[in-house]
């Protein structure tokens, strides 16, 4: 089975766990999530499976959006709802508060990873640390912030906010509230996830595991998308007579290739008589072959 779900992921499963999920259910031989989501939260989760794993790498840098709940006045050491609670202070914020500070978050922002997260550190994940009671220094990173809309306000001695993110790979949207409530002055911690899309798989196109499991057992597989849905990288076609020599390895030079793109450093789908073959890198003025599928 080549392709690609795109699966509702429930809380309480890692990624990790999914992954393993869909192998035992396919039988794929292989398989790989574009972009992580924590095991509390819940949403988009695309799942490439066989030949599709070899294109996870152009998937996953694409942007993200979510649904988060803030919760003010409460921080814990995971920064979500699932760590131990570190300080509770009853804060005096507005939503109009709230709002402004909001857009001091938009934009290119640096994060500093939290400690329970996968990070590696010295050959190590930074939750190995954590759990041993060990705080290591961390590398901030920069993210993009490019939306952040308030959907609802609850008025509570702890008030309660969604509201939804757009933002570039690698954003923590835990680390961004935790952030958030670091700027209000009276902390705060992420109460509840969900992520809305993953580049073009969006939410009301995921299936759920009971959805997927019964799909397989009538041998159905509606649910798999081709393993280049999904990418947005530019297009580039050969023709019929330079296809073995792409599956071999050969360049193929620029004046033989009709390309929405030509000679930029960045790699393009690979189509030949409509049919998706792989992805290519321009090289010297040629068409190099980099990810063969087909």
């Amino acid at each position: 089975m080549d392709g690609i779900i795109n699966v509702l992921k429930p809380v309480g499963m890692t990624s990790t766990d999914v992954v393993r999920w869909l192998l035992r259910k396919t039988k794929a031989g292989k398989a790989g999530h574009i972009g992580t989501l924590d095991p509390g939260a819940a949403g988009v989760l695309p799942i490439c499976l066989g030949k599709a794993t070899r294109l996870a790498e152009y998937h996953s840098g694409q942007g993200k959006s979510y649904r988060a709940e803030i919760t003010l006045g409460i921080t814990t050491d995971t920064q979500d709802a699932f760590g131990q609670e570190l300080s509770r202070i009853v804060p005096i914020v507005s939503r109009e508060q709230f709002v402004n500070t909001l857009e001091n978050f938009l934009g290119v922002i640096e994060q500093e990873p939290p400690m329970y997260s996968a990070v590696r550190k010295n050959g190590r994940r930074l939750y190995e640390y954590a759990r041993q009671g060990i705080d290591v220094a961390r590398e901030k990173r920069q993210v993009e912030i490019k939306r952040l809309d308030l959907v609802e306000w609850h008025e509570e001695k702890f008030p309660r906010v969604l509201f939804d993110v757009e933002c570039s790979k690698g954003t923590y949207i835990r680390t961004l509230c935790h952030d958030i409530g670091a700027a209000l002055g009276c902390g705060a911690h992420m109460s509840f996830l969900l992520r809305l899309s993953a580049g073009k798989f969006t939410l009301d196109s995921t299936y759920t595991l009971e959805e997927i499991d019964q799909a397989l057992a009538d041998g159905d597989e509606h649910m798999l998308l081709a393993p280049e849905w999904g990418l947005t990288l530019p297009k580039a076609s050969i023709p019929a007579y330079r296809l073995a020599a792409f599956r071999n390895g050969l360049s193929t030079g620029g004046d033989l290739v009709n390309a929405e793109v030509y000679g930029e450093q960045l790699p393009v789908q690979v189509f030949c008589e409509g049919r998706f073959i792989g992805v290519g890198n321009w090289e010297n003025g040629c068409l190099c072959p980099n990810k063969v599928m087909g």
